[in-house]
């Protein structure tokens, strides 16, 4: 289907005004560019958001904590980690999306703010990931989350950081996730050359061009591209890894990508589910406030996911129809 007209409209509107790409711009100057785009919402109101820290590989890591039940009453924990192309953005741009998550799927939120590149390159932003997990997962009494319901989130870059750091909690034993939750997910280097790269390489938001700057930042050396805690899609098996979510959008140059991730668990045994956000670009969720299927792309993975911790059954892959259309009759 066409591209949703408001998003059109934005994108005609920076092309009218002559907006410098943030890939042509200093990283500080790219950073304050692409924030604007998340500036403006009001925030909803919840019964607890507070601000700490937690220790990290290489000191403090801030993380934003959500909750909207009674402090007694015990919920899941959602871990969430914002996309950023490794780069930019932060605990602010996101805010609206996590009190979203917060409200349609019933669990708490902490969203952590991960060191971002090209300061702190690959590996500190999923030594970061793995490490606040850890520690948010054993806070469960000083938070009020339930034990042992845990789930891994993100957009964008921030979805690569929740496979990966659900690859290495596996790896490692201990502690686990439950649900994975991954939209518009980065899971591969562009070396690759899906087809969605060339198909949507401009013209809808994220560039080709802009997602190669993201991974020049991110990576110290480009052979790093192969390790599957840069790319999880290269990730030598992908069996055992928690039931997982996924939307891809239509127009986004990592669509490819996306959907083989989740085809890939899929054929190794992980309860997947697979959807794609109809005329909708990457980064959709900052729209879930003025565009009813973005918002509706949201919360249909949190209905999934309260649904999975209510031990309901999740559909599998191949029946599930895109975020717009119908299920056909029997």
């Amino acid at each position: 289907m066409p591209l949703h007209p408001l998003i059109a409209a934005d994108l005609a509107a920076a092309t009218a005004a002559a907006v410098t790409p943030y890939h042509r711009l200093p990283v500080h100057q790219a950073r304050a560019q692409m924030k604007k785009a998340y500036a403006g919402q009001t925030p909803l109101p919840l019964a607890e958001v507070r601000n700490f820290s937690v220790p990290g590989p290489d000191g403090e890591l801030p993380v934003r904590f959500y909750k909207d039940a009674p402090p007694q009453q015990r919920v899941p924990l959602v871990v969430f980690f914002h996309g950023s192309g490794f780069c930019a953005l932060d605990l602010d741009t996101h805010d609206e999306i996590c009190r979203r998550i917060v409200l349609a799927s019933g669990c708490a939120v902490a969203s952590v703010d991960y060191r971002l590149a090209p300061e702190h390159p690959f590996p500190a932003g999923p030594n970061d990931a793995l490490a606040a997990t850890c520690e948010l997962a054993a806070m469960h009494h000083e938070l009020g989350t339930q034990a042992g319901a845990l789930a891994l989130a993100g957009d964008s870059a921030g979805a690569c950081l929740a496979a990966v750091t659900a690859l290495r909690l596996r790896d490692q034993g201990g502690s686990s996730a439950q649900a994975l939750l991954m939209w518009y997910p980065v899971t591969d280097h562009p070396s690759t050359g899906w087809p969605s790269y060339e198909r949507l390489a401009t013209g809808y938001g994220l560039s080709a061009e802009g997602m190669r700057w993201f991974w020049s930042h991110y990576l110290q050396d480009p052979a790093q591209a192969a390790h599957p805690h840069a790319s999880p899609l290269r990730a030598p098996s992908l069996e055992g890894l928690p039931a997982t979510w996924l939307m891809t959008a239509e127009y986004d140059p990592l669509h490819d990508e996306g959907a083989a991730f989740a085809e890939r668990l899929e054929r190794s045994g992980v309860p997947t589910q697979l959807h794609c956000a109809q005329g909708l670009n990457h980064g959709f969720l900052k729209h879930a406030g003025r565009i009813p299927t973005a918002q509706a792309g949201l919360a249909q993975g949190c209905d999934w996911l309260r649904a999975l911790f209510s031990n309901a059954s999740a559909p599998a892959l191949a029946p599930t129809p895109p975020l717009n259309s119908t299920r056909p009759s029997a």
